[in-house]
This record gives structure tokens, sequence and C-alpha cells, in this order.
């Protein structure tokens, strides 16, 4: 009886192992626009309490003052040589007062808190974080504000619709002026943002704003020098006040040099602060 003999095979020939590709990178689920990096500053901003409580505050001042300055006016008295919006809106130079704070609290607050770590972590460009609360800041000031202002005058007017200070919605200049006064508010709040990002520290900014762009001015006006005196007019402050009248006011400046003096004035000191965002450590 004989074996089998195992039938032999040639080789099968080796193929080269394909080199394996490289892993692509996972798609980010999530990409960091402007509209959301503008929606996050608004989900901050509406939902802190602090915003509420300044808010609230601004807005009760200029309402509460502009009805009591309304219900005790009296036709021929000191007052009546007051512009109407100025006279109305008197309480403004207390509710600027909230929301250069607030305008504090959205940024040096932050740093405050820590919350700027995680903000910038987000956004690594750091600059569109800035931009961002800027613009919203803007936009709620400016609309709250503006409300503010038109339902004040109304409710003011009530008082005053038989007196020397009687006006309408439809007078020259008042529109104008209402709008203005909401402008000008507005623009101070975003020069105190921008003292917020410089100095990171909420009472230093407002130590800032007030000595700086409230006394100031004051101080310098005593000066006994006619280019100082023309120069004070272009001061925050007082274009704000040139802002919200409805009538020239002496030793103002008018409506458009004010609005391109406040646009600047904030407009550099929001520079300012993205430089510095851009340069500094976190």
């Amino acid at each position: 009886m004989t074996t089998p003999h195992p039938t032999l095979r040639p080789p099968s020939p080796i193929t080269p192992a394909s080199p394996a590709s490289p892993p692509s990178p996972p798609s980010p689920q999530y990409r960091i626009t402007a509209p959301r990096i503008l929606r996050s500053e608004w989900h901050k901003l509406h939902s802190l309490r602090s915003t509420w409580i300044t808010v609230v505050s601004a807005v009760v001042m200029v309402l509460g003052v502009g009805l009591i300055m309304g219900g005790t006016y009296t036709s021929g008295g000191g007052d009546s040589d007051v512009d109407t919006i100025v006279l109305t809106l008197y309480g403004s130079m207390l509710g600027q007062l909230c929301l250069i704070v607030l305008g504090i609290l959205m940024t040096a607050g932050e740093y405050a808190t820590g919350m700027i770590r995680s903000s910038l972590t987000a956004v690594p460009t750091r600059l569109p974080v800035l931009w961002a609360k800027a613009v919203v800041f803007a936009a709620t000031v400016f609309t709250v504000m503006f409300a503010t202002a038109l339902i004040t005058f109304a409710a003011a007017q009530a008082f005053l619709h038989d007196t020397d200070q009687a006006a309408s919605f439809t007078d020259p200049g008042i529109l104008r002026a209402l709008a203005g006064n909401a402008g000008a508010l507005t623009l101070l709040g975003l020069i105190a943002l921008g003292l917020g990002v410089l100095l990171r520290s909420v009472p230093g900014a407002i130590g800032a704003f007030i000595g700086g762009v409230m006394i100031l001015p004051e101080i310098l006006g005593m000066l006994p020098y006619d280019a100082v005196e023309r120069a004070i007019m272009y001061f925050p402050t007082q274009a704000a006040g040139a802002l919200g009248s409805a009538t020239p006011i002496p030793g103002t400046v008018s409506p458009g040099p004010a609005l391109l003096a406040l646009l600047l004035w904030a407009g550099t000191t929001l520079a300012a602060a993205a430089l510095a965002l851009n340069r500094r450590d976190v």
C-alpha cells in the first residue's frame, strides 16, 4: 500500500500592503459664527439679574423724574426758558449712571468673575466677542431708552398741554431730540464698555468714567481760555446734552457735530479696548 504524496502548490505571490490612509479629522459639530456670538452675548446680557436692575432703574428714573417735572411745572416760572425735551427728560442724567454701570459690567464684570476666560476660549480670535458685546449693548440700550423717552414725553405732556411747555411729536425737532437722547445715552454707555476692557476693574472703570468724562470737563471749564471752552463743547457729556435738545442750547454745538464727536469718542475708546484685548493676556 502506497501513501499518497501531498500535491505541492507554487507559492502565491506576496502583494505589498497598501498604506493606510490617514484618518480624516472629525468635522466640528458647531462653528463659530457672528450670529452665534451675538446670540451668546445676548443670552449673557438678559440672563443676569444686574442687567434687569440697572435697566429698570434707568427707566424708572427717566420716567419718574419726567412725571415729577411735568406735574409740578407752572407757566412763567424759572424753567420757562428750558427746552421742552430737556425739561421732560431731566432724569436722563440719573439714568445714564445706571447704563454706564451696565456697560462696565458687560466687560469688566467678566474679568471680575473669570467668565472672560470661557468667552475667549470659545472665541480664540477675541475681537468678535468685543464687537458682539458692543452691538448687543447698543441695540438693547437704544431700543429701551428710545421707548422710554417716547413714553415719558407723552406722559409729561398730559400735565404740560396747557402750559408754555406744551409740545407734540409732530413739532420740529421733537422726535430728533428724543432719538438723540437715546443715542447719546447709548454712546456714553459704549465708552464705559470700552473702559471696562481697558481697566478690567468695575470700580476702576466707574471712577475713570466719572472722573474723566463727567468731572474733568467741569474743571477744565474754569480755565480762562477760549480754545479750552470751545474744546469742552465736544466732550462726551456736553455733546450728549446738545443731542437731547429740540432747540439750540447756548454754549453747545449743533446736533450734527455733537453726534460726530460722540461717535469718535466711543469709536476711539472701543478701538483702544480692541488693541488691549488682542495684545494682553487674559
